[in-house]
């Protein structure tokens, strides 16, 4: 055992190393074996000079403020902790490395942008080569790439890429927020003639956005920019930067769009070099990203290659993901490969994505397509797309005029390359496969930002991190990665305190308000991404700073539901008084709201699906939602209540906790009967008014009954939709029916997970009928939000839940609410005070559980005899019998 503080972090991350900001804050776990900290000492040397020791008498251990002068450009930090304990003291810890990057006011790299002819319009451009060359008259010490663009980029040295990050910059608001990367390029340099070289293609700056293929708007020209510090033997500097030196060509890659595809033509004869265009672009600061980089992070063989005509050939990977197909074998000179990418095989064996398409009322659909193409040079090149990603499983690819070698097919998996923090089994094998196919989906739709499906939108809807967030941090470290999007949000932001329908919106809503779409922004549940998220990261992770970061943004966008509320009325309330009611003040009714939102579909006499917004778009449109819409506003004043009270504001505390219960208040006088029935009667609105704390506590047992009466007529199917499913089980336990929870969670007719999984899901889908029982496809098949509920295997099955009222896991329970036939259950969590671990079993009508706490943490044990005990840091265990079933 360590007596040493170990997992020392900074609030930054990198590609090949850990690039900050010049004020990075620390974080580190205390050893087992010290008690509960009491004081710490922090070392430090920059650029190799020795920093004065800081000490300080405190319990904290997170997210500690840089204590020394703010960092320079690329100085390069070492720093250790030991800690004080109440029971001892800790050795020093080892040394951690991080560098400064190259901050934005030193940069004097100019921007460089490529020299383009005819534009063929969005999604058909090609990626364009800028390159310099540079002497090197003496051995190189150290190398540091630094670059960035408006645009999706690739640098090289002498041909080597730099780094393992992909898909950089990454996506962010471009008209506010830049991020750049940083690589160590010295075993590619040598004595001589070096070539620096720039790919470019259009990106998440320029390319299509969404389900209809929108332009994105951040701007019309792609623009670079790069320096290169050398640090030589003898101790010299040189810096190579963009300048007017540089020369563009049309790259090998004629065609590159992140969602439609890339064509490569390793064929093509490059054009006579032409200076390139200088500082033709405006661009943000350049800043340093939190998250951690986009990798390939994996790799697979087809689980089976059929031909299935002549010249075509469908793989299937067996697992559905975000990434691109390398392949090996091009064939001989001229020949031209096409792939296309899907996650759905028809009846007939072939490759379909019409379930992918898209259509808007009056308007032809938008064919959904994913296709990469390469013409081979004959030689042993390997066609590698990175500046596309799609969203696939299966893949038919096609070749008139060569076989193909099945050895030469490769999936690369692609996402953000994310720490693994959260672990669950179980004796069920369904249960494990929900686990993990819903892991799966997350981490498709994982590409820098958190996004809807890795198909056909791709689009980081605020609703779907904001249902999923709590989910994640079981699952992943996703501070950094949440926070980064997060200031996309607060980028993208209308005056008036709206937040976009998704974010990054390269549609750039907040300047286009007489769009339609505009119409459609401020919704329920997901402009309140900005305050759940937040405080779900608080929450698990203790940083504070999240939530003075958002503050401004949360103010903004409550404010503005607030005055919504007080000034538009729905219809149907006018209808019942031309004047105001007093508590309507309060119904957040009057602007556009999204609902529930994927609700499983009622059926019309012939067995086909009816969809409400394609049935009827102006009913569904004009349809009473103030339910879901009062709910969201008073569970988002509330955490504005709490949010404030943490940051010390304490009358803006008081204040939104006033207005909270009045919202409270409101709901119940509109929404709930005096018999624990809501005005909708939903099996939503009742997980809802439950989860939230909207029913008091006398009504609590007779709404919970109510959710149960809806289900049992339901068949003991789950009627809840996109907003309400994650808390669909919780509630159920939470009131006293874990028997129907485990009934809903082991149903194997639709609407039901295992549904999915008997159908031979990879990942969870969009629509509970994604696959039906005709086999055919709906809707997208890899869309996380519905695979929320594994949340629940973790805080119930397993029984691990932070305590309420403890902040990144100080104080966690262990209860486990078992179903009937789950006989044991295992799992492990890496919290910022360390890893907890849980197991329980059941042998011989006793249940045995254990539990390693983590230093710095108390946790209580909660036994299904009603017995309980208290563990300190360290190992338990205990063993009751399990109360008598009648």
């Amino acid at each position: 055992m360590t007596r040493m503080p170990f997992d020392l972090t900074i609030d930054s991350d990198g590609d090949q190393f850990v690039v900050s900001g010049p004020t990075p804050r620390m974080s580190w776990k205390v050893p087992l074996g010290l008690g509960a900290q009491i004081g710490y000492e922090l070392d430090a040397t920059v650029d190799g000079a020795s920093m004065p020791t800081v000490s300080a008498d405190s319990p904290r251990h997170l997210h500690i403020a840089w204590p020394w002068a703010p960092l320079v450009s690329a100085q390069r930090v070492k720093w250790r902790v030991r800690v004080a304990g109440t029971e001892g003291a800790s050795g020093w810890s080892e040394w951690s490395d991080f560098e400064a990057g190259l901050l934005d006011h030193d940069w004097q790299a100019k921007w460089i942008s490529p020299v383009q002819g005819n534009d063929p319009g969005y999604g058909k451009r090609p990626a364009h080569t800028l390159s310099v060359e540079f002497d090197l008259t003496s051995d190189v010490q150290t190398a540091r790439l630094y670059a960035t663009a408006l645009g999706v980029y690739e640098a090289f040295v002498n041909g080597d890429r730099a780094g393992t990050a992909e898909l950089s910059p990454g996506a962010s608001s471009y008209d506010k927020t830049l991020y750049a990367q940083a690589s160590d390029v010295l075993t590619s340099l040598r004595i001589g003639t070096n070539r620096l070289k720039i790919v470019l293609s259009d990106g998440w700056f320029r390319g299509l956005v969404g389900a209809h293929r929108m332009p994105a708007q951040w701007g019309t020209v792609l623009g670079a920019r790069l320096e290169l510090h050398l640090v030589l033997a003898n101790g010299a500097r040189q810096i190579v930067r963009t300048n007017e030196n540089w020369t563009s060509v049309p790259s090998a890659i004629t065609r590159a769009d992140l969602m439609d595809g890339q064509t490569v033509d390793l064929t093509s004869v490059p054009d006579v070099p032409r200076a390139v265009l200088v500082d033709r672009v405006s661009a943000p600061a350049i800043d340093w990203s939190p998250a951690p980089a986009v990798r390939v992070v994996g790799s697979r063989k087809p689980a089976t290659l059929r031909k299935i005509e002549t010249g075509v050939w469908i793989a299937d990977f067996g697992q559905n993901a975000s990434g691109w197909i390398a392949l090996a074998d091009l064939g001989p000179v001229g020949t031209r490969t096409t792939i296309d990418y899907g996650e759905y095989v028809g009846p007939d064996g072939d490759l379909s994505t019409a379930h992918l398409d898209s259509s808007r009322p009056g308007e032809e659909p938008t064919a959904f397509v994913q296709r990469d193409e390469v013409v081979s040079a004959g030689d042993n090149q390997v066609f590698e797309p990175r500046h596309t990603v799609h969203g696939f499983q299966y893949a038919r690819i096609r070749r008139q005029t060569a076989d193909l070698d099945p050895a030469s097919v490769t999936m690369r998996i692609v996402h953000s390359d994310l720490q693994r923090t959260g672990t669950f089994a179980c004796s069920d094998p369904d249960l494990n496969r929900l686990h993990e196919i819903a892991e799966w989906s997350f981490l498709g739709n994982a590409v820098d930002v958190p996004t809807d499906c890795p198909t056909r939108e791709r689009l980081a809807w605020t609703g779907d991190y904001q249902v999923f967030a709590p989910t994640a941090t079981r699952l992943y470290d996703v501070l950094g990665f949440s926070r980064k999007w997060l200031r996309s949000v607060r980028d993208d932001q209308l005056d008036d305190g709206r937040i976009a329908n998704f974010s990054p919106d390269g549609r750039q809503i907040k300047r286009n308000l007489d769009d339609q779409f505009a119409m459609m922004t401020g919704s329920a549940g997901w402009g309140d991404a900005i305050t759940i998220v937040p405080w779900e990261l608080y929450e698990a992770y203790g940083d504070r700073e999240v939530l003075v970061e958002n503050w401004d943004a949360m103010v903004r966008w409550v404010d503005w539901a607030l005055h919504t509320s007080a000034t538009a009325r729905h219809h149907s309330r006018i209808e019942r008084s031309t004047e105001p009611l007093p508590h309507e003040q309060y119904l957040w009714d009057g602007s556009f709201h999204w609902g529930e939102w994927t609700e499983p579909k009622a059926k019309a006499a012939d067995g086909s699906r009816i969809d409400p917004i394609k049935h009827n778009p102006m009913a569904w449109f004009m349809a009473d939602k103030g339910e879901v819409g009062t709910a969201f506003l008073y569970r988002s004043v509330s955490i504005l209540a709490r949010t404030a009270e943490v940051l010390s504001r304490m009358d803006d505390a008081e204040r939104y906790a006033e207005t909270a219960h009045r919202i409270r208040d409101a709901w119940r006088t509109e929404f709930l009967h005096g018999d624990g029935r809501t005005l909708g009667d939903t099996q939503a609105s009742y997980v809802r008014a439950l989860s939230f704390g909207l029913v008091p506590d006398e009504l609590r047992a007779p709404a919970a009954r109510r959710l149960v009466e809806l289900i049992r007529a339901a068949g003991t199917h789950l009627g809840t939709g996109f907003l309400a499913t994650g808390d669909l089980l919780p509630v159920l336990c939470d009131s006293g029916h874990s028997d129907v929870a485990y009934e809903l969670l082991f149903q194997r007719s639709a609407p039901s997970w295992l549904y999915m999984v008997d159908r031979g899901a990879t990942t969870i889908w969009e629509d509970w009928d994604g696959i039906d029982e005709d086999g055919n496809a709906h809707e997208s098949l890899n869309h996380y939000s519905k695979g929320a509920v594994i949340r629940f295997l973790h805080t119930h099955t397993l029984g691990l839940r932070q305590a309420p009222t403890s902040i990144a896991w100080e104080s966690f329970i262990v209860q486990p609410v078992r179903g009937e036939n789950v006989t044991w259950a295992s799992g492990s969590h890496e919290t910022p005070q360390g890893l907890i671990r849980v197991e329980w079993r059941i042998e011989d009508a006793e249940m045995e559980i254990t539990v390693d706490v983590p230093p710095s943490s108390s946790a209580v044990i909660l036994f299904p005899d009603g017995s309980s005990e208290l563990a300190a840091a360290g190992h338990f265990r205990g063993r009751r019998t399990l109360p008598n079933p009648a």
